[in-house]
């Protein structure tokens, strides 16, 4: 606890009320919102549960309204809640900054959340290059679909989003990145894959083989598929970008997927890319950030970084843009 004292000016004594709550409180306020019970809060902090519970308690009484509404066995944010997450997770990282610049040893993380085939294909080898001149820099990197990187970045579970799709949300900024073309591929062995040209027919009677419901990818997929070709037969749907690709390199569908990601596959010769005279899609990928985070030296350091990315092998060198803007509300 940090107790002001009084100060004088001009021969007044002012009074300051008494700052009642703690960073302990905070931290362990911060880590419920994210795991949703005290249990598992205190699992995440090195705390007991009850220890944990106690300081929940003693946070709400301080600020004198509940921060969650208690729903079955889960603690849920309601709207006082909501109001302080961001400002409680910058006191955290703030105070964590402090501990840094005196601790010397600890170098705080890069949390970071991708969506799958920018998690997969291209942050590997950025962030290899990364650690490479910042080998005490600490790398977290959850991977998931598009909704599930916006849910990170806007519960502060991640510092820093990556997304393939055209999502928003009305509390995070997007931050044009790269831009990727998707382009139709198929197994060596296919029948379309020897064809010259392909009709719009033989696209349509084609078994496809997309990613979830949810993805960037599939979305990007879903709004070219509807506008030149119509209704196609889904055949399989994966949450994976290798498992399509190798379910396609044995022949059992077609997809249209992201250049960076069957690149390689493209010059060994395992998928083909279709001529099917067609005007070609592009997409944005994106950073996402929180407007109320405050980003760490290293982490603002590391978006910079992210801008160099390097031509992916067969394709074109990307367009980047670093200019951040709202999302629309």
């Amino acid at each position: 606890m940090v107790t002001l004292k009084t100060a004088q000016h001009g021969g007044q004594t002012q009074n300051h009320d008494r700052l009642r709550i703690s960073l302990r409180q905070l931290e362990v306020f911060v880590a419920t919102a994210r795991a949703g019970s005290t249990r598992a809060a205190a699992d995440r902090i090195s705390r007991s549960q009850s220890a944990a519970s106690s300081a929940l308690a003693d946070l709400e009484a301080a600020l004198g309204t509940l921060l969650f509404d208690r729903v079955r066995q889960r603690l849920v944010l309601n709207e006082s809640g909501r109001m302080l997450l961001a400002k409680a997770a910058s006191l955290l990282d703030k105070a964590a900054e402090v501990q840094q610049i005196f601790g010397g040893a600890h170098v705080a993380p890069l949390r970071m959340a991708a969506s799958l085939t920018i998690g997969e294909v291209l942050l590997p080898a950025i962030v290899a290059r990364w650690r490479a001149a910042h080998p005490a820099s600490p790398v977290q990197i959850q991977i998931g679909n598009t909704t599930e990187v916006i849910a990170a970045v806007g519960a502060f579970g991640a510092d820093v989003g990556f997304i393939e799709g055209p999502q928003t949300h009305p509390d995070l900024l997007l931050r044009p990145w790269l831009t990727d073309e998707m382009v139709v591929v198929a197994g060596a062995t296919h029948p379309l894959a020897r064809a010259r040209r392909i009709g719009l027919q033989q696209l349509r009677g084609a078994c496809w083989a997309l990613r979830e419901p949810g993805s960037g990818t599939r979305e990007a997929v879903d709004r070219w598929l509807q506008e030149h070709l119509g209704p196609v037969e889904v055949g399989f749907e994966f949450g994976s970008t290798e498992a399509i690709k190798r379910l396609i390199a044995a022949g059992a569908a077609i997809s249209c997927m992201s250049r960076y990601a069957v690149s390689s596959a493209l010059i060994d010769g395992t998928l083909v890319e279709l001529r099917t005279g067609l005007p070609p899609v592009h997409r944005s990928l994106a950073i996402v950030l929180h407007p109320d985070k405050s980003l760490g030296r290293g982490t603002e350091d590391f978006l910079r970084h992210c801008t160099s990315v390097v031509e992916p092998k067969g394709g074109t060198r990307p367009r980047s843009a670093n200019k951040a803007k709202p999302t629309p509300r």
